[in-house]
């Protein structure tokens, strides 16, 4: 696979992000969360490391946001969680297989390798357990909210029978995790040249590969 030349200095629990991929706006980087909430919650605790994928809500509080989540009251992890002096949430966006393939300057020399494009965001802060019951009915109408937001009949809690959703609320416990950093990786082929990077996404596009990611990469190198 492709590697990144040049070097930089790392500080402890930052993630390996050359400076051409660093993303720190941190409007991008809440974009990003709201666009592709489900994430992977990670904890280390009496039962070592673990991690679940939870959809989170982000509240515009504090310097970077607050980051909320309800899960199983039997989750195993909420005693990681509950113990954890911090948690490491990562997001997820578009991401791409890069071909050697579509770089024009393979003609060249044939010295091109696989790559891989993506973007994400990682997020660290001290985590809460919450159990109220009005909270997690705020978080849970905040959450479907805005995911059926698209939807032209959007789905609300309140559709449902009051005394069911009453019951679900039952096996349900908060999570709160204030953000206290925040990094984002955008690695779409800033580290190529011109016709490479134009070489890439007619690939994406005329293999409909990862129509997301194209957007993206046109977006970036058209602003």
């Amino acid at each position: 696979m492709e590697n990144i030349p040049g070097r930089q200095l790392v500080r402890k629990n930052q993630m390996y992000c050359p400076r051409a991929f660093r993303e720190e706006r941190l409007d991008i980087l809440h974009e990003l969360i709201k666009a592709y909430p489900l994430a992977t919650l990670i904890t280390n605790g009496p039962n070592g490391l673990m991690a679940n994928l939870i959809p989170f809500s982000l509240v515009h509080d504090g310097k970077n946001g607050i980051l909320q989540a309800h899960v199983a009251r039997n989750n195993s992890q909420l005693d990681s969680i509950r113990e954890a002096s911090e948690a490491l949430v990562i997001f997820q966006g578009p991401q791409c297989y890069v071909t050697p393939s579509w770089y024009p300057s393979k003609a060249k020399d044939g010295k091109q390798v696989p790559t891989w494009n993506f973007v994400m965001v990682q997020a660290r802060g001290k985590p809460t357990v919450i159990e109220n019951t009005s909270w997690l009915l705020t978080q849970l109408n905040n959450l479907t909210s805005h995911l059926e937001s698209s939807r032209d009949h959007p789905w609300r809690v309140s559709d449902a029978p009051e005394n069911y959703i009453a019951a679900q609320l039952k096996g349900l416990v908060g999570i709160e995790i204030p953000i206290s950093t925040i990094e984002g990786k955008w690695k779409v082929s800033q580290n190529r040249s011109e016709i490479d990077r134009k070489g890439v996404i007619a690939g994406l596009q005329a293999e409909n590969a990862c129509p997301a990611m194209s957007q993206l990469m046109n977006s970036n190198f058209n602003t």
